[in-house]
């Protein structure tokens, strides 16, 4: 009987080790995973900043320094597109056909949101980081000096609250002339 007990004892032993060793691994693999799943939203959505950003500045050579004032641009305003109008025979260049007045270039204008995302895209998300509750990206713009002292336009959108504190994720930067994001 003391044997059977000893057992039985032994037994929920190993399987309490078992599990945990198997805990152990798998607990940073699950980590990454989640991390992996997250990051890969909240990219998505510092690109689509980006884009927007971009649109921006195409429009008003500076970079929108709120979200209120980019949200705004995304849903009200537009950029101009211009269109040409003829065709330009081979034996010309475009600026003789336009001189010749044989192609007419004609600007209309685009609302944003139609240009730069897709029909239905959720704008007023775009602040907002995936998988927190309601947490905001920072968003920055203003102008710096290069080493070679000509004044560049810069901005940044930043994960305020990152997954991995050690791998915030951003697009731009306030210190540096770039639109890159530090994923690329």
């Amino acid at each position: 009987m003391k044997k059977k007990i000893i057992s039985i004892v032994l037994l929920v032993v190993i399987l309490v080790l078992a599990y945990l060793t198997y805990d152990s691994i798998m607990g940073p693999i699950r980590w990454r995973s989640e991390k992996e799943k997250r990051y890969k939203e909240v990219v998505e959505r510092l690109k689509d900043g980006r884009k927007a950003q971009l649109a921006f500045y195409e429009k008003y050579e500076k970079y929108a320094e709120s979200w209120d004032v980019l949200l705004n641009f995304i849903k009200t305003d537009s950029l101009p597109l211009i269109k040409a109008i003829g065709s330009v025979p081979d034996t010309l260049t475009e600026q003789q056909a336009l001189d010749m007045k044989l192609i007419i270039r004609d600007t209309i204008p685009i609302a944003v949101s139609d240009t730069i995302f897709p029909k239905g895209y959720p704008v007023d998300s775009l602040k907002y980081i995936p998988f927190t509750n309601g947490a905001i990206f920072f968003i920055g713009a203003g102008e710096i000096s290069t080493a070679s002292g000509v004044k560049v336009k810069v901005f940044e959108i930043r994960d305020t609250a990152p997954f991995d504190p050690s791998n915030v994720m951003r697009v731009g930067s306030m210190t540096e002339a770039t639109t890159s994001g530090n994923w690329e």
